[in-house]
């Protein structure tokens, strides 16, 4: 099994990513830790992901290049601000664990995981989505490519198939 999680934060390195702006996420987890133990890479918490979209206009006006993990969920909660990345030509690179898809448990993931890919195409963000871990890397690898040699957003949706299916059982054993 490819371990996308490395591979990804290597792609990053190669795309000269030096910033990654994240809101906790147990489907990004790995990729998160890895970004927290590289020097080189600024990795910062956010309170909400929409603060995820000033972080990277202000890496690329100091001349860095970031990225943006979040949660599907979290995508609502930057529809408006999408506007400024339209409006202003930076790059974003966003990359989306998916929830609300196979075998979700949470009935309040659904409608926003569902709406998702609509939601970020209705805002001028090119939608890649990788459905297989073995998708994850080539997608995050164009993705980066189209963001920053465009200097337009572009989003990888990583579907629930990949980052595995969390059960209600998991959950109220925690």
């Amino acid at each position: 099994m490819i371990d996308w999680p490395l591979e990804v934060f290597r792609t990053l390195k190669k795309a000269q990513v030096r910033q990654v702006g994240y809101v906790p996420d147990a489907g990004h987890k790995r990729l998160i830790e890895l970004c927290l133990a590289d020097r080189a890479m600024e990795a910062v918490v956010l309170s909400t992901e929409e603060e995820g979209i000033g972080l990277a206009a202000g890496a690329w006006l100091g001349g860095a290049r970031s990225a943006l993990l979040m949660q599907s969920s979290g995508v609502g909660n930057c529809i408006n601000v999408l506007g400024m990345v339209r409006e202003c030509r930076f790059p974003l690179l966003v990359l989306v664990t998916m929830r609300g898809e196979h075998g979700e448990f949470n009935p309040w993931q659904v409608p926003m995981g569902q709406a998702t890919p609509g939601v970020l195409t209705a805002m001028d963000v090119a939608v890649h989505f990788a459905r297989t871990p073995e998708e994850v890397v080539p997608m995050v690898d164009a993705a980066a490519r189209l963001a920053f040699g465009s200097y337009q957003a572009a989003a990888v949706l990583i579907s629930q198939r990949v980052i595995g299916i969390k059960s209600f059982q998991e959950q109220s054993a925690r």
